[in-house]
């Protein structure tokens, strides 16, 4: 779950702070002269600074999917689970008695749809009686037609047996179909019945949490004893190995920021080491609480410890510059501006600004080598 805001410290539009020895220039330090300084060529690296925190990868708060009292934790902060490993069971004699009432209600519903069971009885009986009813009617018909075609009985009784033999047949056809549609309910019953059982059983299983992944435990909120609730936190797991840096760029570098991009990183845990990532995500949201984008870097060698959420600063190098032109930031005059000297009067001059990072600044134009840079008083 990567779902932590990052705090970024917003430096000045168009400036990258280097804040470890191994960023800073490789070559000779500018000349200095009695007068002032002239530019010199060194080699530049030019970077945007960025904070944030080490985090692991699959990352996800393990929940409660019941109601309960937590009757184990069998975990504790640092340990490392598998995927599918026991983390808590709770105790919830609620869900045990539904379960206990789905499977008797379950079992009876099964039994009323056995052949002559005290539901069906009494329908079969019925269904008995009408197709004998039926019997009696057709025979007497069929007699009652014999003795009119011998003149032997009116037409009115060969009318009125016929009328009893069409309503006995009406009768046990409609017999019939309510037997079939009561069996039909009871199955309809049984099922309901066995998805109710299934069902509490496995709320059953959810007093049983599991872990989702392999990893670490990084936290535990919830001790024996006390109550939850579906949807609460018990504990943050998270991969013991795969670690990432979660950054945090201002809104005014980060159009300057790509996909694979070197980023140089420094924890405070580790303040002689220094860490090497590469830019893989960046996420187009703005976060305008300190307006700021998050940037995720993966590490290419040597990574932290996994401790969650170690406070880190990062360099995410733009452009490294070999053998140019520079001049030290301090003497730059408004945005392209030096003052330089002419005789006896200094004079202003513009210069084509080049890369720059927090002490030097490229000079592609306008300045030599042997100028002589003042600062003005």
């Amino acid at each position: 779950m990567e779902s932590k805001r990052l705090t970024g410290r917003r430096q000045p539009a168009g400036t990258a702070l280097l804040f470890f020895s191994l960023l800073t220039l490789v070559s000779v330090s500018c000349k200095k002269t009695p007068e002032g300084t002239s530019p010199t060529y060194q080699d530049l690296t030019e970077a945007v600074y960025a904070s944030g925190s080490v985090l692991p990868r699959g990352e996800y708060t393990v929940t409660a999917d019941a109601q309960g009292i937590i009757e184990q934790r069998l975990i504790s902060e640092g340990d490392s689970v598998h995927k599918g490993q026991l983390l808590f069971t709770l105790e919830n004699a609620s869900a045990q008695a539904r379960q206990l009432a789905a499977s008797s209600v379950l079992r009876q519903s099964q039994a009323n749809l056995e052949a002559g069971s005290p539901v069906l009885a009494e329908q079969e009986a019925q269904v008995r009686n009408a197709r004998t009813r039926l019997q009696n009617d057709s025979v007497n018909y069929a007699r009652f037609r014999d003795l009119y075609a011998q003149n032997a009985t009116s037409r009115a009784e060969v009318e009125r047996s016929e009328l009893n033999y069409t309503v006995s047949k009406n009768n046990l056809r409609a017999q019939l179909n309510t037997l079939q549609r009561t069996r039909n309910q009871l199955k309809v019953e049984v099922e309901n019945n066995r998805s109710q059982l299934v069902a509490s059983q496995e709320a059953g299983q959810n007093t049983r949490v599991q872990s989702f992944v392999s990893g670490k435990v990084y936290e535990v909120y919830k001790d024996p004893g006390e109550v939850v609730r579906p949807g609460d936190p018990l504990a943050l797991v998270g991969s013991g190995n795969n670690l990432y840096a979660q950054l945090a760029v201002d809104e005014s570098d980060f159009s300057r920021i790509r996909i694979g991009q070197e980023v140089m990183i420094k924890t405070d845990v580790y303040p002689d080491k220094l860490f090497k990532a590469r830019i893989s995500k960046i996420y187009p949201k703005l976060n305008r609480a300190d307006q700021s984008f998050r940037v995720d870097a993966e590490f290419t060698g040597e990574r932290p410890a996994s401790y969650y959420g170690l406070t880190l600063e990062a360099n995410i190098i733009i452009s490294r510059n070999r053998r140019v032109l520079t001049i030290p930031k301090a003497y730059v005059f408004g945005n392209d501006s030096v003052w330089v000297e002419d005789g006896k009067e200094p004079k202003k001059v513009r210069f084509r600004k080049g890369a720059e990072n927090f002490d030097l600044v490229e000079v592609k134009g306008g300045l030599t080598k042997e100028t002589k840079l003042i600062v003005k008083e």
